[in-house]
């Protein structure tokens, strides 16, 4: 068990905050963001390769999305993987480039993607509860060793405790407004 690393556990947090921003990037709302097609990968050259390595993906109107496929070669490979995806969207073929509209949202599809984000949200704090019970463990094991003092453990657990609060509300705080935005309110 290494010594206690209040530096450590913030970066850990402060990554946690940033992989649930990323994720709920990913989730469609009814406005086009090229974060949407991040998680689709593409096999071509023998290999299953991020969209963003074979093209390039921009917001010409707020309800479209449009691939510019660099080889000619991909535009198939890259329509296929982009229906496959599971996003609901489908392209059409202007040669090389792909223009995706990005439909309306079911209310039902709404009521969905913000269970989904709900289900992130939770996943980050668990994740975030994980660094605190780290970082507690590590103070314990310094009392035992005779590192540092038991008021000196009781005060890093309250630091411990309180950088856990301020994570967890930011990660509440970002899945609250992805919500908001999903559902339309």
């Amino acid at each position: 068990m290494a010594a206690y690393d209040k530096a450590d556990l913030e970066r850990r947090m402060a990554g946690a905050v940033e992989s649930l921003k990323h994720d709920l990037n990913g989730l469609r709302t009814g406005r086009a963001s090229t974060a949407l097609l991040d998680p689709v990968t593409v096999e071509v050259y023998g290999s299953h390769m991020p969209l963003a390595q074979v093209a390039t993906v921009s917001v010409p109107e707020p309800r479209m999305l449009s691939v510019q496929v660099w080889d000619k070669s991909n535009v198939g490979p890259v329509e296929k993987a982009i229906r496959s995806a599971g996003l609901g969207l489908n392209p059409i073929n202007d040669g090389q480039t792909l223009r995706l509209p990005i439909p309306d949202l079911t209310e039902e599809r709404r009521k969905e993607l913000a269970k989904l984000a709900g289900k992130y949200a939770e996943a980050s704090r668990i994740a975030v509860r994980n660094v605190r019970r780290d970082g507690m463990d590590s103070l314990k094991t310094d009392e035992k060793k005779g590192v540092i003092s038991e008021d000196e453990r009781k005060r890093h657990e309250t630091e411990v405790q309180k950088l856990t609060d301020a994570t967890v509300a930011d990660l509440d705080a970002a899945a609250a407004a992805k919500e908001k935005e999903i559902l339309g309110k």
